[in-house]
């Protein structure tokens, strides 16, 4: 029968992972187990062989490429185990021999004397539903190269779209009788049009199965109640949301906002306070989305024809939440604008108060309990 508790270090890579092991107790020894392959059965024969040596194992790993399926499988056989966030591991500023064995040894002491930073490990719908809204942000840039392809090459060649404005149908006419006299450059042009209608035509397909999977998604309703806010469209919805995930996790919205990267940076020592550019923490698409949004509050606060058709349906408390924004977001943007703050830094500080009001939509939102593989029969 094993004895005691042990704090395990996994230093996770793609092949092996280097294991160490704290003992649960004031100067306990820190041993180096060596390297297994990263496989679920040699996980399994570990944890086996720890077992027998100690009644409770606590692991932990970095976060990383390998994903989340130690975790799941560790969590499965019963077994705390915590993914930590690589930026918050304590290091020191001499050290500069890096090793596995090291990484492992390190992980394992700052568990045992709880200063790792744990992170929020999603399920594997929720981790799904963010993949493809990844993919969606992926085909998207591809679109935007595709374009910025398109138009460099038309530059050098003083062809200029000066009719309107691009990618609309005008547009897509002009580009349609566009002729060049070496074939060469003619087929160049077909290859850069073909990009970016195969772009598109990706970007589209993606967006229409977001459409199709978000109603059998638990956090839907969140979803679907933080369209009340101004400036947050359905895709924005749904990428703040698989970025944050579950919003009850945090205590109050100061820390949705450091956690998302919209609070300034500081640096202060005795009597010297320096206060620099946001910290950009966290998820840059879920900030992204956001900043965008906060640019529709540069005008006086009003309920258009398409924003009234998402308030349909929805709660008056959520209602009330969403113009209470509408006000309190219009009205600082004039005062801050009228102060000579420059546009981005009036835009940025709108962000952060709406993901505040986005808070506390969804703290009175329930989510869905239904696993999505049921929703979807």
């Amino acid at each position: 029968m094993g004895e005691g508790t042990a704090f395990v270090g996994l230093d996770v890579h793609k092949e092996t992972i280097a294991v160490a092991v704290a003992e649960d107790r004031r100067g306990g020894e820190v041993r180096y187990l060596g390297e297994i392959a990263n496989t679920r059965e040699a996980i399994r024969k570990l944890v086996a062989k720890l077992s027998k040596a100690h009644d409770t194992l606590h692991f932990c790993y970095e976060a990383g490429p390998c994903g989340y399926g130690i975790h799941r499988q560790l969590s499965e056989m019963g077994h705390d185990c915590e993914l930590v966030a690589p930026s918050k591991t304590p290091a020191r500023p001499g050290d500069r021999v890096k090793t596995d064995r090291r990484d492992a040894v390190l992980l394992a002491r700052l568990h045992r004397a709880g200063e790792l930073t744990p992170v929020w490990v999603p399920d594997e719908g929720h981790e799904a539903m963010r993949d493809l809204v990844r993919a969606r942000t992926a085909a998207m840039e591809s679109l935007r190269r595709a374009r910025q392809q398109l138009s460099g090459f038309l530059l050098r060649h003083d062809r200029v779209f000066r009719t309107g404005c691009n990618w609309t149908k005008k547009h897509r006419v002009w580009l349609s009788g566009l002729r060049f006299q070496h074939p060469a450059h003619q087929i160049v042009l077909q290859e850069y049009i073909h990009a970016v209608d195969d772009a598109a035509a990706r970007l589209a397909r993606i967006e229409g199965q977001i459409r199709t999977l978000v109603p059998i998604w638990s956090l839907a309703p969140v979803v679907e109640a933080i369209q009340a806010m101004r400036g947050v469209s359905f895709i924005s919805a749904v990428t703040v949301m698989a970025e944050t995930g579950d919003l009850g996790r945090f205590d109050n919205p100061r820390q949705l906002m450091s956690w998302l990267g919209l609070v300034p940076s500081e640096y202060s020592s005795g009597p010297r306070t320096a206060r620099g550019g946001i910290t950009k923490a966290g998820s840059k698409d879920a900030r992204r989305m956001l900043i965008e949004g906060a640019w529709t509050y540069r005008c006086h606060a009003a309920v258009g024809k398409v924003h009234m058709a998402r308030l349909e349906g929805l709660p008056q408390e959520i209602r009330d939440i969403a113009w209470k924004a509408q006000i309190r977001l219009c009205a600082r943007y004039r005062r801050l604008s009228a102060r000579g703050k420059p546009a981005t830094l009036v835009v940025t500080a709108i962000a952060r108060e709406l993901a505040a009001f986005i808070w506390a939509i969804a703290r009175i939102v329930t989510p869905s309990t239904r696993p999505a593989a049921a929703a979807a029969c």
